[in-house]
């Protein structure tokens, strides 16, 4: 098997491919049905992570489940190969990369400044920004996949599954079965999981299971909510993950919490009352300063790194360039240099005029000139280096868990500091129209950050199957336009039934989402411009937080462990009800990995785990997009509600029926098969 640079054929699955000369016989790669299925499975899964984000301000990764479901479905097509799977998934992981704009977006209607997400504008900021993203890695691509020592874990994993898959290893026909059970595993996860969040939206079984009580003159207590999608984000994330939002849990609820209710006690208030306020009012700001100075961390632990990166690409490109330069092999071609110079050029028009209509009209019309012109400069400038940054970041930990929510930490903080600079001038008695600007230009630059973050991750997986670059760089701007398009209308729907948590407009529904991430981001862009950031609890948080990367870096010394602070940080910051399930999916994968582990159809059946619970993300997610629809159409809070509200046997029956649920598609998955 041969790969990039080769002047002989390479084989994979019986099918001889052509690499010097051009005449490439029966590769099929970049084709109008894989470009069509890659966009359809962006939708759905852009749909599920929009909901899921919003939820619990994380989004999954969607390469490996759309390469399982690519193969499953192409192989009823006798000329399907490796290389047109691998077009499908480039396609689809834009939804996983996308959706992450909502940990900015939401933030516009939080503080006011938008009463819902005008499409255009939404789409645009989505769709530019990604578009950036994608041009600003072309060049990086030598240095930081092909001859780069970077593991890139997740690109890694989606090549196996895409050669397991298409039979590349010995064609056997459980390899060739491989794809049809994994897109089985999907469709029961998301049954299983959609038929569960009906259940809680008739109200027989309870959304949420909650205990609070009195801890001497304090209060505390803890929750879980019943969501089976919970559950497979944490199987997805990890054991060290969990256990670093169990540490999160531990400090916010049997430290914090039961300590600032005794210092501030509110005798009239229940136990529940007491230990909510507390919480939002306070331990939520330490939560934040240990995810600010965790963010600052990883990103300083990998600034030498990329600077390194950065260099090697820039000077790979020139010698490219040179005269005399041999001619580029076909798994070596990127889209041309010059039409990613004007692109990266055009794209700035677009989002020059969104960036200028969103100031007129408003009190920042007449610095729309210079703050628009300072936006610009600062999305073209730092949107490169968060590029690099992001691109060796996925390289290095794999884009699921690239801290992508530290970055937009610091880009918020830029953008205000710019933003108060340019302002001070307008002498605004509301600052709020400074801080949804700030807002507006940190939601591009994550844009590009996300972008870049996927596109490097799929290259490297290209790499590995033998793909060709510049066809993986075209479908993905493809797939950022197609994931851009459905995110608005997802947020709007959400908007509209839901709302937001801290949002002056209320949803119909009295169930808002927390939207974590762009809560957070707010707070930070309000507290920076207005000068009224609670620094001390912040403070507090950084103390926290600076323990917790002391305690991480001797634990990696071992070699065996880690406490990821900025998990940490995340679980303090999250309610509990959140954070419980996902700790319980995280100990529950780690124990059916370890099961499987040992048995010659092992590895096999940990990916059949990891299926079933993207499959349980998926359904849930998409029911209740499709019951936001129910709630605004009825214009009911609650139109499948099929018993009172307060249900006696409710929470028992959540209880029972998730226990139950989680054992028999574990026991599905981790069974043996002959």
């Amino acid at each position: 098997m041969r790969f990039a640079g080769s002047n002989r054929g390479s084989e994979f699955g019986g099918q001889r491919v052509t690499t010097a000369t051009g005449a490439e016989a029966r590769r099929v790669e970049l084709t109008v049905r894989g470009v069509l299925l890659g966009i359809l499975i962006c939708l759905v899964f852009t749909a599920a992570n929009v909901y899921l984000g919003l939820r619990v301000g994380l989004t999954v990764a969607t390469s490996i489940p759309a390469a399982i479901i690519s193969m499953a479905l192409l192989s009823a097509f006798k000329d399907s190969t490796i290389w047109e799977n691998n077009i499908v998934q480039t396609v689809a992981s834009a939804a996983g990369a996308m959706a992450s704009v909502i940990f900015v977006l939401p933030g516009l209607v939080i503080v006011g400044a938008w009463t819902g997400f005008p499409f255009w504008t939404t789409f645009g900021l989505c769709a530019i920004g990604g578009v950036l993203g994608v041009m600003y890695t072309v060049p990086l691509r030598r240095a930081l996949v092909s001859n780069s020592p970077l593991p890139y874990p997740e690109g890694v994993a989606a090549a196996e599954v895409l050669k397991v898959g298409s039979g590349v290893r010995d064609g056997s026909a459980e390899q060739a079965a491989d794809g049809k059970r994994g897109l089985t595993a999907i469709i029961l996860g998301s049954a299983a999981s959609a038929l569960y969040a009906l259940l809680v939206g008739t109200r027989v079984f309870a959304g949420e299971v909650a205990g609070f009580f009195r801890v001497g003159a304090g209060a505390t207590g803890i929750g879980a909510s019943m969501s089976l999608a919970l559950l497979g984000a944490g199987h997805l994330m990890g054991i060290a993950v969990g256990m670093a939002m169990l540490t999160g849990l531990l400090i916010a609820w049997v430290v914090a919490v039961p300590i600032l209710t005794a210092l501030y006690p509110d005798a009239a208030a229940s136990a529940a009352d007491a230990a909510g306020a507390v919480w939002t009012t306070k331990v939520r700001f330490i939560g934040a300063g240990a995810i600010a100075i965790s963010a600052i961390w990883t990103l300083a632990k990998l600034a030498v790194p990329v600077w390194n990166g950065l260099v090697g690409a820039l000077a790979a490109q020139a010698r490219r360039g040179a005269p005399g330069a041999r001619a580029l092999t076909r798994a070596e071609q990127d889209i041309p240099i010059g039409i990613v110079a004007v692109v990266s050029a055009l794209c700035l028009i677009p989002m020059g005029v969104l960036i200028f209509n969103f100031l007129q009209g408003g009190p920042l019309a007449g610095l729309a000139i210079p703050l628009t012109l300072a936006a610009l400069a600062y999305i073209a400038i730092a949107g490169f280096l968060v590029a690099g940054v992001c691109g060796y970041m996925a390289g290095l930990i794999g884009s699921s868990n690239s801290p992508v929510s530290g970055l937009a930490i610091l880009a918020v903080l830029g953008a205000s500091l710019i933003v108060a600079t340019i302002g001070a001038s307008a002498m605004l008695r509301d600052p709020m129209p400074l801080v949804a600007f700030a807002l507006l230009v940190t939601g591009v630059l994550l844009a590009v950050a996300v972008a870049a973050n996927d596109n490097l991750q799929d290259l490297k997986t290209g790499q590995l199957v033998d793909a060709t670059p510049w066809r993986q760089q075209a479908v993905l701007v493809i797939g950022v336009i197609a994931g851009s398009a459905v995110i608005p209308p997802v947020l709007e729907l959400l908007n509209r039934s839901n709302g937001f948590a801290g949002s002056p407009m209320a949803g119909i529904s009295d169930q808002p989402l927390p939207a974590p991430q762009a809560t957070l981001i707010s707070t930070i862009a309000k507290g920076v411009i207005s000068h009224d950031l609670d620094w001390g609890l912040i403070g507090v948080g950084v103390l926290v937080g600076v323990g917790l990367i002391v305690i991480d870096e001797l634990l990696r010394r071992t070699k065996r462990y880690s406490l990821p602070p900025l998990g940490v940080g995340m679980a303090i910051y999250l309610p509990a009800t959140l954070t419980l399930p996902v700790v319980i999916g995280a100990v529950a994968g780690w124990l059916y990995d370890r099961r499987v582990a040992d048995r010659p159809d092992g590895e096999s059946a940990k990916r059949l785990g990891v299926l079933v619970v993207s499959g349980l993300i998926v359904g849930e997610s998409l029911f209740n997009v499709a019951l936001a629809g129910l709630i605004v159409v009825t214009s009911s809070g609650s139109p499948l509600g099929l018993v009172p509200e307060g249900f006696g046997p409710a929470p028992l029956l959540a209880l029972i029926g998730y226990a139950g649920a989680m054992a028999l598609l574990y026991g599905w998955a981790g069974r043996k098969r002959a």
